[in-house]
């Protein structure tokens, strides 16, 4: 009986989860095509207008400006290897002391 509980409680969870993926998913596309819409459906002009907004492609007037930028860049890229290095290390060490045998 306790299992049938159980069962039914996973069932709810992922009906709920379900819901939410499919309206999340509904509200992506829809969104989508009304941004392609703007645009006259030209998928290369809605994705440069994405990256001109996100500050991934600009106009740079000087040398130093693009420098700049791409030392920013940089930056988050060493700052992101500083945090996930460690984590994929330990989790590398820890798999190789789990499967060695003992003599």
């Amino acid at each position: 009986m306790a299992e049938n509980n159980e069962n039914k409680g996973m069932g709810a969870f992922f009906g709920i989860m379900a819901g939410l993926g499919g309206a999340f998913g509904i509200w992506a596309i829809m969104a989508f095509i009304t941004g392609l819409s703007s645009v006259n459906f030209q998928v290369g002009e809605m994705l440069r207008q994405f990256m001109v907004a996100t500050g991934n492609l600009g106009e740079y007037e000087t040398l130093v400006d693009f420098y700049t930028h791409i030392k920013g860049v940089e930056y988050l890229m060493a700052g992101a290897f500083f945090v996930a290095f460690p984590v994929y290390f330990k989790y590398i060490d820890k798999s190789a002391k789990e499967t060695s045998a003992k003599a």
